[in-house]
């Protein structure tokens, strides 16, 4: 049978016993708390919950769910690749019964679909059962059950680890069984070998019977209606059913990436590198195929649910496994991106099963074709300072200075060090670099305190109450002071003045009492949630007690409001026009301007931006009222039109702000009454701030009137200055661009010439160095193609020499060096050679034993660095 038969029959065995087939749920889950989906069971939870009823009719659901389990508490990343059936990503099939059919059912359609319509060996077949213990029964009737099918010794006895299913300390849970298979080529592995992590005997299909629900005492309590939820590995199921050759041979390897689930991607690498996939499992090409065959389903699969890769949470998850696949493409010989290559097989080999992979296919290449490139820039860099650490090694760990340097500079999770560590059979120092990575978060904290200037309270030992907020309502509220902090911070009862929160900055204003005035030039909160109000005294003193009026700077208030309802609207503008997958990176909401970060790939098109510039605007013209309202945490969740990043943590209860039917989000900060008041928006500027996160920064109001008036002024100038009109600007741009371009071109022919008839000169310049012959020259301004041309041509004239140029280009130096083959034999390297030239013009290079060029920032370094060539091959041949 081929793996798509197996799924298929998988679904017509439980849609002929009447279950619905179900889709697959995303790859991202809606429970804040989960990194991805990582189980059948996630899509079905509001269900298992009671918090929605169940569609189907009877309560049967049957599917293959795409799972990942990289990251977080699930975690089989580094075992990818080393075995025969770990994976970041694989599928999941299950059954379901909501309150319908229970254990004996579940149990004789595990056994029918097994042994009859897939032919499994009974004799091969073990089940097992929960055993009981100190906290629960033994689960007799599931024994039973399968007693009807197999021989006593064949029904096993599981501990809680093994057959007892909890969602948590609290909530649904069950015993389970299991169903494992005896892949030893005799059939004889025995109950003992159940449940002991063999790779001899596996499971392949788990049945859990929900049938309690766990108190916080931890005693069980049953549940009104009991449920089934099984899984079962398909992957695994293909390797059993294809390595087997339909059960009639056990003597060979019988693995996951054996199947055809795998080749497809196997024969498209072996296509593209050249080499050729051999199961071996310690074989490094073996190992490179597989892990690049596991993470391109993952990234595929990922990137088509809408999770890009990025610099937090599951999009960082994402761009380790990417990176760790590129680097381990390097084994089979790719220099250039080609992981975003195999987009295209997986979109035609399961494609038919989850369409989302062929209709965001092109998408999908896009986005790895990006990641790909922006870490093929560093990567070589990388490895060599890997190599170099890992080479000079006495021991057997590598430094964690080192490996925080590949991380800091070169892009490099620690799991990426590790695995090239233990490709060379030492060990990455973590603890060392988690203590370094712990005191660069302490650093990064320490400078935003320092500019934010942000009071710290810790050591004051204050007994006061949280603050009352009420500056939704008002600007201006009479209160009093509760506390005067040695800083000359001031804390109220009440307060309008809105603390810096969620990128919006907090408020200024002035707290006046009867004898005294303070200026508040900043507003923070405790993680107490004490409003500390901080700037300057201008004149009496104030006291703990005194009652005051506190007044928010209402103009500014007012900038801030604008700025934060227009993040929405950009935020909503972006998904609608752009792409609706686009999830929020940071924000900061000033009073002179918006910033906003978002997670994407590229740049964003001019015409895109005018359309968001106008999408905006549009809402701001519609004068749409906005409305705020306090929902449940759970409710947003399920609502699955409100936008939040659920990586940050919330309480139970949230704050939601709506711009009608355009924007909804979860906010806490202060925004106009409708939108009508923001005036005009304009964006400033988009750019990238780091790989695969691009940045916003956009005006409103007064600001953007203003933005708009110097844009005009500037075109009017510019016009004045060519002598045409401004609608014909961009064509005597693009022809002064066209002219400066033809001129630019022929003064580097001309260049060229010169350097080139010179060449005899050059030739007669040649000396004699450490036995050898050297030429050695600097050729003033020239630019590197120019120079390699006339180090072209002294090669052609000159039979046996080491030949080095210099020149500078546009500030920079240029370097290139040609080694004749015979002092190649005698061991001299132009890539090494070069190398340690640029470097005195504060650069790098390198290339083949033969022939090398490098750059340097420092283009008046040239002459002093061609001038000590001769020393450094004395150095190093002398």
């Amino acid at each position: 049978m081929t793996s798509k038969e197996i799924r298929q029959s998988f679904f017509d065995f439980f849609e002929s016993k009447q279950h619905t087939i179900v889709k697959s749920g995303s790859l991202l889950p809606d429970a804040p708390n989960l990194l991805f989906t990582n189980a059948g069971m996630n899509q079905f939870v509001p269900i298992f919950l009671g918090q929605a009823n169940c569609p189907y009719t009877p309560g049967r659901a049957a599917d293959t769910q795409k799972c990942i389990r990289a990251g977080g508490k699930h975690n089989d990343l580094e075992d990818v690749g080393a075995d025969t059936y770990h994976h970041t990503f694989f599928e999941m099939l299950g059954n379901w019964s909501f309150g319908d059919y229970f254990k004996k059912e579940a149990i004789d359609w595990a056994w029918e679909l097994i042994t009859d319509v897939w032919g499994f060996p009974k004799e091969r077949l073990y089940a097992t059962y929960f055993g009981g213990d100190e906290k629960s029964e033994a689960d007799l009737e599931a024994k039973e059950f399968w007693l009807r099918y197999l021989p006593a010794e064949q029904v096993v006895p599981g501990n809680r680890k093994d057959n007892f299913w909890q969602m948590g300390d609290t909530g649904p849970c069950g015993p389970c069984s299991e169903l494992h298979v005896d892949l030893t080529p005799e059939g004889n592995c025995g109950p003992g070998m159940v449940n002991a992590d063999s790779a001899d005997c596996i499971e392949i299909w788990n049945l859990v019977f929900i049938q309690f629900n766990a108190n916080a005492d931890g005693t069980f309590a049953p549940l009104p209606a009991k449920h089934v939820d099984t899984g079962m590995g398909f992957e695994r199921a293909c390797s059993i059913i294809q390595c087997t050759k339909n059960f009639t041979d056990f003597s060979g390897v019988i693995s996951n990436y054996e199947t055809d689930v795998f080749s497809p991607i196997f024969r498209t690498l072996e296509e593209m590198s050249g080499k050729t996939y051999g199961s071996a499992m310690t074989d490094p090409v073996d190992i490179a195929f597989r892990v690049i065959a596991d993470h391109i389903r993952c990234l595929a699969f990922s990137i088509a649910d809408g999770i890009i890769p990025s610099n937090e949470g599951r999009g960082y998850v994402l761009r380790r496994i990417l990176r760790r696949a590129v680097r381990t493409g390097r084994i089979l010989g790719f220099k250039d991106p080609f992981f975003y290559k195999l987009t295209d097989i997986i979109a035609e080999t399961y494609g038919d099963v989850f369409p989302e992979l062929r209709n965001n296919q092109d998408r999908v290449k896009k986005i790895l074709k990006a990641e790909e490139d922006s870490f093929n820039r560093t990567l070589d860099r990388g490895i060599v300072l890997f190599d170099q650490v890992a080479s000079g090694l006495t021991g057997k760990t590598f430094p964690a200075e080192d490996a925080f340097k590949l991380y800091d500079t070169f892009g490099f999770p620690l799991d990426l060090t590790e695995v090239m560590a233990r490709e060379r059979g030492i060990a990455v120092d973590a603890e060392g670099f988690e203590k370094l990575m712990n005191e660069q978060r302490k650093q990064a904290r320490a400078d935003h305190a320092n500019k934010k200037s942000v009071v710290l309270v810790e050591d004051e030992n204050l007994d006061v109450d949280a603050s009352e907020f009420v500056g939704y309502e008002f600007t201006k509220c009479e209160t009093e002071i509760v506390e005067v902090l040695e800083s000359g911070a001031i804390m109220l009862k009440e307060t309008p003045f809105y603390p810096e929160s969620g990128g919006q900055q907090g408020d200024h204003g002035e707290i006046k009492g009867n004898d005294f005035g303070f200026k508040v030039t900043d507003t923070q909160k405790t993680p107490d949630g004490i409003i500390l109000h901080i700037g300057e005294m201008t004149f009496g003193a104030a006291k703990k007690g005194e009652p005051v009026l506190a007044s928010v700077d209402r103009y500014r208030r007012g900038q801030i409001r604008r700025n934060h309802t227009s993040t929405h609207l950009l935020n909503a503008a972006l998904r609608e026009v752009v792409d609706g997958s686009i999830k929020q990176a940071g924000s900061m909401v000033a009073s002179d301007y918006l910033r906003f970060d978002f997670n994407y790939f590229e740049a964003i098109k001019p015409e895109q931006l005018r359309k968001i510039e106008q999408v905006v605007n549009h809402q701001i013209l519609r004068n749409t009222p906005l409305e705020t309202l306090e929902m449940s945490l759970a409710d947003v969740q399920k609502s699955g039109d409100i936008q939040a990043v659920f990586d940050d943590k919330y309480g139970e209860t949230v704050r939601v702000v709506n711009v009608g039917n355009f924007s909804k989000e979860l906010c806490g900060g202060t925004h106009v009454e409708a939108t009508g008041d923001i005036g005009q928006f304009r964006i400033v500027s988009e750019s990238s701030v780091a790989a695969g996160v691009r940045r916003i920064e956009a005006v409103t109001g007064m600001e953007a009137l203003a933005w708009t008036a110097e844009e005009h002024e500037l075109l009017s100038n510019i016009s004045q200055s060519l002598s045409v009109k401004p609608a014909d600007l961009p064509e005597r741009i693009k022809a002064m661009a066209e002219q400066a371009k033809a001129a630019e071109k022929q003064l580097k022919e001309l260049q060229m010439k010169a350097a080139v008839s010179n060449v005899d000169g050059l030739a007669d310049q040649v000396e004699q160095v450490a036995g050898f012959q050297i030429l050695a020259a600097d050729l003033g301004e020239m630019p590197m193609d120019a120079l390699r041309q006339v180090l072209d041509r002294l090669r052609q004239k000159i039979e046996s020499a080491v030949i080095v140029l210099g020149s500078a280009s546009e500030g920079k130096a240029c370097l290139a060096a040609s080694v004749s083959d015979d002092l190649v034999a005698k061991g001299v390297h132009a890539g090494k050679l070069i190398g340690a030239v640029a470097k005195i013009a504060g650069g790098g290079g390198g290339g083949k034993p033969d022939k090398a060029q490098a750059g340097g920032k420092d283009g008046t370094k040239v002459a002093e660095a061609i001038a000590a060539v001769t020393g450094i091959l004395n150095e190093m041949h002398g």
